[in-house]
């Protein structure tokens, strides 16, 4: 018998990899059950799916927690509420507390939209990620699945995956393929994690 991995995801937006993570577990294919969801903003497609998908929901933000020692103290608290394993970031806006990081080190994973460490950082996020891609003239960007720590897009690299920069590419249109080989990677790099076939070699960790 396969036991499924309690997982929490973050998310600020439409949430497009969490709801295809989710219904790879659905369809059994990862061995996980995405048990929250926790968002800052409580108007957003994530939440949304959430809802209606009958996943757990908690919206912690600056506005409900102006206190950021409370705001911390709830987040913990509503991941530990559901015996929390691994937490996906899913376009999540913040960074997370660290905290919430040296509680579950080594079991956060984020997706960035770039072959990381180019393109990377604050401030690189969503379009202008695609946007400052373009404007370099590389020829190559991609997709980076890593371990998050307490800088933006700085944690180790789980694995990555290239996606081609071609002359007529408008930010929108590499961000549409870009966000194709997102749905493909993040998947896979999930199911690793559930199925324990993450190990870290000389602080590095590997897909076996």
């Amino acid at each position: 018998m396969t036991f499924k991995k309690n997982i929490a995801v973050f998310a600020s937006g439409g949430g497009s990899n969490f709801i295809t993570i989710h219904k790879e577990m659905l369809s059994n294919n990862i061995p996980g059950n995405i048990q929250l969801l926790i968002s800052n903003n409580p108007g957003c497609g994530a939440v949304t799916y959430a809802n209606e998908s009958g996943v757990n929901t908690a919206i912690i933000n600056n506005k409900r927690y102006p206190s950021t020692e409370d705001l911390i103290h709830v987040m913990i608290r509503e991941l530990e509420k559901v015996k929390t394993e691994l937490i996906i970031l899913a376009g999540y806006m913040k960074l997370i507390p660290n905290e919430v990081i040296k509680k579950y080190k080594n079991r956060i994973l984020n997706i960035h939209p770039a072959l990381l460490p180019s393109f990377g950082g604050k401030g690189y996020y969503g379009k202008l990620v695609h946007k400052a891609v373009i404007e370099s003239g590389v020829k190559t960007t991609g997709v980076t699945v890593h371990i998050v720590d307490d800088i933006y897009d700085h944690g180790k690299i789980i694995q990555q995956v290239t996606v081609p920069v071609e002359k007529s590419d408008t930010a929108e249109i590499l961000a549409s393929r870009v966000l194709k080989a997102e749905h493909k990677l993040y998947p896979k790099v999930v199911k690793a994690f559930c199925e324990d076939r993450i190990e870290w070699v000389n602080n590095i960790p590997w897909i076996i």
